[in-house]
């Protein structure tokens, strides 16, 4: 069983992911998790037998991309699926012409997740809503 990963325009799906993960569970202040930016992302929602499990985000600003707000419902991690999400948006982001880097904001707990995936920890560890986060960055291989 795999998860299957693809771009949204149904953000009352994912924001109803992220508010069970970020907002319910993690504590997060909903006027932080709801930030008015989701109009202007990309969304990716990744679904498990048609059933809705687990989203991220993705903004563009020059030659960054930045992946956020990556979530899994509780009862569906450690099957693969953050992979699945993160290597769609990582696909996306490099499909985008001028991208040259993948940036994001890792809960610390998640850094050795990341790094797996090629992402280096930057900087210092700092809070985010509360949460220890550290900053990540994936350099893109230029598309012939």
């Amino acid at each position: 069983m795999r998860a299957e990963v693809a771009p949204t325009d149904d953000l009352a799906t994912c924001h109803a992911l992220r508010r069970q993960v970020f907002i319910e569970e993690q504590g997060v202040p909903e006027a932080e998790e709801i930030d008015g930016r989701d109009g202007a992302a990309l969304h990716l929602l990744a679904r498990m037998d048609g059933r809705p499990v687990g989203t991220a985000r993705v903004m563009l600003a020059g030659d960054t991309a930045k992946v956020g707000r990556v979530c899994v419902l509780a009862d569906w991690r450690g099957k693969g699926i953050g992979v699945a999400l993160m290597r769609a948006a990582v696909a996306e982001c490099a499909a985008r012409p001028g991208i040259t880097r993948v940036r994001l904001g890792a809960q610390t707990h998640a850094v050795g997740f990341y790094a797996a995936l090629g992402f280096v920890a930057e900087g210092p560890e700092y809070l985010d809503a509360g949460i220890p986060h550290r900053d990540m960055v994936l350099p893109l291989v230029p598309r012939p």
